[in-house]
């Protein structure tokens, strides 16, 4: 007798190590915030602050819809093309004439359409994730040059270009963009049996298919949120520099998924939570700003991240071997 998709659940998380690594987590971001303020006194300036809750917040939501594909054991390499592309998107649209709604609407749809392509791709054609999202981040490069024949599209709406640079209650509107997405992306991964569904198929797809999971609906259902929240980056990236730029967001779709490893969730599959990403994006973030401030070589900005990754995804297969 099989049993039926309501009753299917993740691994068992093994609650007091996860807790654990949370903890370290944000014991590692407040001893950087507590070190950088001691050797610079530019960091705890409100200007840096919000610079920095504005530079993490974007990272940090691409990260998010990173983690539902990684928790599949998939990957999205072409998030960072999608933002870029949805720049350019949004710009053409409000410069046709377009309501900034009806264009927002519109941006995001695009990023859905892509989602649901790799979809396809996936789940019809068999293509490797990496393969199909390698495809569309070259592809979306040369058509967002092609609408913009190389150059950039102004944004004249002053009200949208305006939302970026706000704040509401003294804190920047791109973070309160995060907690918008976090709230319900917690709900849906950690309180919903969609969320279970996912980290099944993460686990073991073949059983999660014979326990009677859509395994292919729940493929779908990652990367149109990984491709969605992309493209409401986009927008959001579209309101802070007012252009539109096919070329921007070079190398975000690493920064997602180095923030998303270093947030505990696992290469492997099964392995992920909403806070770990987001606290680390806010530690890459941590780490770019206070380097900038030092006059560090942006060099070693990538070297720290990279040794950051080794660690974590060192540890996480010590976990995987202990669990066996």
């Amino acid at each position: 007798m099989t049993a039926t998709p309501t009753e299917i659940v993740a691994p068992p998380p093994r609650r007091k190590m996860n807790i654990l690594f949370g903890l370290t987590l944000i014991g590692l971001l407040v001893f950087l915030w507590i070190v950088l303020g001691l050797v610079t006194p530019s960091f705890w300036t409100p200007l840096n602050i919000s610079n920095l809750l504005r530079q993490g917040a974007m990272t940090a939501i691409l990260a998010l819809g990173q983690t539902f594909v990684i928790i599949t054991a998939g990957i999205d390499l072409s998030v960072g093309a999608i933002v870029g592309f949805c720049t350019v998107i949004i710009a053409w649209l409000l410069q046709a004439g377009v309501p900034l709604w009806g264009a927002i609407v519109l941006t995001l749809a695009i990023g859905v359409a892509i989602g649901a392509f790799h979809g396809f791709g996936i789940v019809h054609m068999g293509l490797p994730p990496f393969i199909i999202t390698l495809a569309t981040l070259t592809s979306l490069r040369g058509i967002g040059l092609l609408i913009t024949n190389g150059s950039t599209i102004s944004i004249t709406d002053e009200g949208f270009s305006n939302f970026a640079r706000a704040d509401f209650l003294s804190i920047p509107s791109l973070f309160w963009m995060v907690i918008l997405v976090a709230v319900p992306s917690f709900i849906f991964l950690h309180l919903s049996r969609w969320g279970r569904y996912l980290f099944a198929v993460g686990s073991n797809a073949e059983a999660a298919r014979l326990s009677g999971v859509n395994v292919k609906g729940m493929i779908y259902l990652a990367y149109i949120l990984s491709a969605g929240f992309a493209a409401f980056v986009g927008v959001l990236l579209a309101s802070r520099i007012a252009i539109g730029n096919a070329t921007q967001a070079d190398g975000w779709e690493l920064q997602a998924i180095a923030s998303s490893v270093i947030g505990g969730t696992s290469l492997f599959g099964a392995v992920g939570s909403v806070h770990g990403p987001l606290i680390g994006a806010f530690i890459l973030a941590t780490i770019n700003n206070g380097a900038n401030l030092l006059n560090v070589n942006s060099f070693w900005q990538r070297i720290i991240t990279g040794l950051l990754i080794i660690v974590i995804v060192f540890f996480d297969q010590l976990r995987r071997r202990k669990s066996n």
